[in-house]
């Protein structure tokens, strides 16, 4: 007997009207192709779990949307087509869908996990020459300036490199070297 939340009715109830026969297909699918499934609501949406997350079914103002949450691993490129359902007609047949939605089952089953996602690195900003030559004179301050983390060294590196006057720029840099032979990272005052 599927469990049917009525918290997941009344989300539908107040959808959009080109939502509400998307969202009920969606959601008669995923209880027949498990019947064990819970529904549930977090972050706001009709969330559907068996053996952790399997399915979430967001509605917008103008769409909504169904996203697997291993979708990498069961629609691979595909899973952008189904982030932006306005119709019925932009959903795939049943077929195709309970099929995705029991890949979605046996994954969970199995117990695999969601490839994780690429951290994207921030660029690392250039040293400016005038700043590097400062630095490498006080060698306690080029020190703690290349022990310090990435973020700590952008700090430094865009409050100098945003001085509009030459004369401004030469101030921060000596203030930079004083604070850095300390130790102390360009906003150490407000830690």
């Amino acid at each position: 007997m599927p469990t049917k939340d009525p918290r997941v009715d009344a989300y539908i109830a107040g959808a959009g009207d080109f939502a509400k026969p998307i969202l009920n297909r969606i959601r008669k699918l995923v209880h027949s192709a498990c019947p064990q499934v819970e529904e549930t609501i977090k972050w706001n949406a009709p969330f559907f779990v068996h053996k952790g997350i399997l399915v979430a079914m967001p509605a917008f103002k103008k769409h909504c949307a169904l996203i697997f949450w291993k979708g990498k691993l069961i629609l691979g490129r595909e899973r952008a087509r189904l982030r932006r359902l306005v119709s019925l007609a932009d959903l795939p047949s049943d077929k195709i869908l309970l099929g995705y939605i029991r890949k979605a089952v046996a994954l969970n089953e199995t117990g695999v996990k969601a490839p994780p996602r690429k951290r994207i690195r921030a660029k690392e900003l250039p040293v400016p020459d005038d700043f590097l030559a400062a630095l490498r004179k006080n060698k306690k301050a080029l020190a703690a300036f290349e022990k310090f983390s990435p973020s700590h060294r952008r700090e430094y590196l865009q409050w100098i490199t945003g001085a509009k006057l030459e004369e401004t720029r030469r101030r921060r840099i000596t203030k930079a070297i004083q604070q850095l032979a300390g130790g102390k990272a360009h906003n150490w005052q407000y830690r």
